[in-house]
Order: C-alpha cells, then structure tokens, then sequence
C-alpha cells in the first residue's frame, strides 16, 4: 500500500515538475534579449524567415517556439522593429509579433545641409536604405505632389522628432516630413510669408541662410531684415553660406573672390534673388525670425572684431560696412585664421 502511495506521490510530483516546466517554457522569462534590444523582421520574410532570424539572434527557437505559434495562431508574418524586453515570455513574444505590435523610431531631424545626408542618415535608422531615400527626393515626380521640386524639398524637414515605422518607405516617410510641415506652417504664418512677397518655401531659404549665419538669437532677428531688405531693393544677397553650400565645403572659414567666380545657381554673389532652395533644415524659431523679422534700413552686417562674441555689427551704407568689415579682417589675420 505504502509503495502504491509512493508511486503516486513521485507521478504526481512529477507531472506538476512537468507542468510547472511547461508554463515556464510558454509563460517565464524564456526569452534572449538581442545585443541590439530590438529584432527586425524585414519586409517580405515568411514564418520560416521568422525562425531563423531568431535562432541567428539567439532569441528563440526550437521547438517550443513552434508548438507556441501553433497555440496562438502566428501565421501571418508582419514586418517591423519589436523591442525585446528583459524578462519576456514566449507566450507575450509571439503575441507581439502577431500583432505587428513594433517599436517605432524617433527620428531626430537637427541641421542637416543636404540631401545625401538626409538619406544616409534614414539609411542607417530605417529598413529604407540611402539609395532608395535619394532617388526619391531626386524625382520630381514622386515630390511634385507634395507642392515641392527637387531644390525645395529639402524646406519639408523641419528640425524635429518624428516618430516612424522603422519598416516605413521612402514615400511614408516623406509623409510624415510634410504632415508636420503642412501643421507648422499655420494660416497664420502663411499670411505673415505673403506679406512679405514670399512662399513658405522662400521664407525657409532664407532661415537657412540665416541660420548658417549665426547661432545667436538675438543677432537672427537683424540678419534676416538685412537680408530681406536686399531682396526688395534688388540687391545680391551677397551670402557667404550659400557659397559654402554650392562648394559643399561648410568648414570654410573666410570667402575670397576665387569662391565668388563659382558656377552654380547657389552663387548669390553671382545672382541676384534667392537660391533656388534652402541650403540647411532651419530651426523653427529662425522661421519665426523671418516672418516677425523688424522692419529696419540694414542692408549690411558683419561679425564683431571680437571673435569671443556671437554677435554682428549692422549698418545701412557701404562706407560703414567696409570699415568694420576691415576690423573683422584684420582680426583674422591676426590670429592666422585661413
């Protein structure tokens, strides 16, 4: 009797070690988080995709991964970046990925000068790679229906943080630039552009201007009149940044006339009016500056003498502007700044 007794106890105590095993397995802290923390499933993979990403990854596997698709129905393969967290079960993993439940990026848009950049930079953060980024903002016909052509487009890209499906393409990302652009530029600031007999986009070219100008607040206010007030008496812009950003050579300390003689309709010495787009992703608040800019005589401004400050001198005539333009010069020389 006391052996029969025996048998049971060991069975039973065995089918519970069974059990306890079994809902560990599906429901304990069973699975490896990546050296990434995230998985990416690629556009196009297949269960058997799913399997082997998770086995290379030493996330998962095996077969208690199977029988854990087949409970739960995983079937249907959905694509995207999921967070593997710590402690996740089998059971809460593949739930995840049946429900396509990924992590979005947040895609941080600071100063960017270029196209390229901006594709290399989505490259590296997204399933879209640089080459298929670039030749979208390269076509004027994938751009055109958003109201912009291949030298304006770059006026889309606000300094942001934008929250994107890392297996968004190049089209979906671009949408998420233009929904934010169409939000920013109010009905309000739409009337402040007109005001000034410019576009959206005209008043973002030259925020970018005055945004590789200076760093200082307080001097963007000025340097934008400056800069508008050229444009309404027809005057070149005369802009040392948009020489920088047609010789695609932005650590240039000094310009001299050799980089006036540069072909290339972002020469404003060389052509009166605006470039043809803007040659940095402006901050909002320089937008601002643009459209609230006061209403002044400057037509000229150059840096203070004094290197130390982030501040320009602002003048109405040629005769003032070349005399502290000399001062700054000469300070340059001084300190054999090239």
């Amino acid at each position: 009797m006391m052996n029969k007794k025996k048998i049971l106890l060991i069975s039973l105590l065995l089918i519970l070690s069974a059990a306890a095993f079994t809902l560990y397995k599906f429901f304990g802290p069973s699975v490896r988080q990546p050296s990434g923390r995230y998985l990416f499933i690629p556009s196009g993979s297949d269960y058997n995709d799913v399997k082997a990403i998770l086995e290379k990854e030493n996330v998962a596997g095996g077969q208690w991964f199977e029988w854990t698709t087949s409970f739960i129905g995983y079937k249907d393969v959905k694509p995207g970046r999921y967070e593997i967290k710590k402690g996740l079960s089998l059971v809460s993993l593949v739930r995840m990925l049946r429900n396509g439940s990924q992590k979005p990026v947040d895609f941080v848009i600071t100063k960017i000068r270029t196209k390229e950049v901006l594709a290399g930079r989505i490259g590296k953060n997204f399933e879209c790679d640089s080459l298929e980024m670039i030749r979208f903002l390269n076509s004027p016909d994938s751009i055109a229906r958003f109201g912009f052509d291949t030298n304006t487009v770059m006026a889309a890209v606000l300094p942001l943080t934008y929250t994107i499906r890392w297996n968004t393409g190049a089209s979906g990302i671009f949408e998420q630039f233009n929904q934010a652009y169409k939000t920013f530029w109010t009905d309000e600031r739409r009337q402040k552009a007109a005001a000034l007999g410019l576009d959206p986009n005209s008043v973002t070219t030259v925020a970018s201007i005055v945004d590789e100008e200076t760093n200082a607040p307080s001097d963007k206010p000025n340097i934008a009149s400056a800069y508008l007030n050229r444009v309404r008496v027809g005057m070149p812009l005369q802009a040392d940044p948009t020489l920088k950003f047609a010789l695609k050579d932005f650590g240039l300390r000094r310009i001299y006339d050799v980089h006036k003689k540069t072909e290339s309709p972002y020469n404003t010495y060389k052509y009166k009016g605006l470039p043809p787009g803007p040659i940095c992703t402006p901050n909002a608040s320089t937008i601002d500056s643009v459209l609230n800019a006061p209403k002044t005589e400057y037509l000229y401004f150059v840096a203070n003498s004094d290197l130390s400050k982030k501040s320009h001198i602002f003048t109405t005539n040629y005769a003032d502007h070349l005399r502290y333009a000399k001062l700054y010069q000469e300070e340059l020389n001084k300190r054999n700044i090239k």
